[in-house]
């Protein structure tokens, strides 16, 4: 079972079951040195530069169709009895929750005790409530993201926001859901280098959700 990380955003649509694909960066600078690309600009392989052995073009993904993984978000502790034993697997007997409801998470949107949310990277996995079954890994590069695979990632377009009322706000519209992604997209990782304009190559990683609480 591996960890992965989504934003607060991004887990709503997990739980409102619109969300069943992501795409992460492949940080190797020479990727496509390793790849056998098509004429069509798809890699077909993966070739190991020492022994120039091929593989599938997925061989290097962190994640592979069967992996369970679970899902880190931003959350908190209940109360101070859960939140001194977190991580010990000790759930203080005085704690007024029960075993049940220990955490709670940013994306129910029912508030924080305390006032302070603790960050995804700190998520501990006795905390996880999401676990998702890998279907299907692919490589390719972000801007060939189609309006159908934007949908699978979560975003919806104008149509959608028309029947759910949401235009208080001129930035909640968008044109189409690929609009959408693109400025999630931004929002998370143009600061950290990999803006939608540069188009780096991705893994697109399909899922479905195969247990936790809603």
């Amino acid at each position: 079972m591996k960890p992965i990380i989504f934003s607060t955003p991004m887990v709503q649509a997990i739980l409102d079951g619109r969300k069943t694909q992501t795409r992460r960066v492949i940080k190797d600078k020479d990727i496509t040195n390793w790849f056998d690309i098509d004429v069509d600009g798809k890699p077909i392989a993966y070739i190991d530069q020492e022994t120039g052995d091929s593989y599938p073009p997925t061989h290097r993904a962190k994640y592979q169709p069967g992996d369970i993984l679970w899902v880190r978000e931003t959350w908190a502790a209940r109360c101070d009895e859960c939140d001194s034993n977190q991580g010990t697997g000790y759930r203080d007997a005085t704690c007024a929750y029960g075993d049940c409801n220990r955490y709670v998470y940013k994306a129910d949107d029912n508030g924080c005790p305390g006032g302070k949310w603790r960050p995804s990277t700190h998520m501990p996995r006795e905390a996880a409530r999401l676990f998702l079954e890998v279907k299907n890994v692919q490589v390719e590069m972000l801007q060939d993201i189609t309006e159908h695979n934007a949908r699978l990632e979560g975003c919806i377009d104008s149509h959608d926001k028309i029947c759910d009322g949401k235009f208080d706000d001129v930035t909640e519209f968008y044109l189409t859901a690929k609009d959408a992604f693109i400025e999630l997209w931004d929002s998370i990782n143009a600061k950290r280098g990999y803006p939608f304009e540069s188009n780096p190559w991705v893994w697109v990683i399909t899922f479905e959700r195969v247990g936790g609480t809603a």
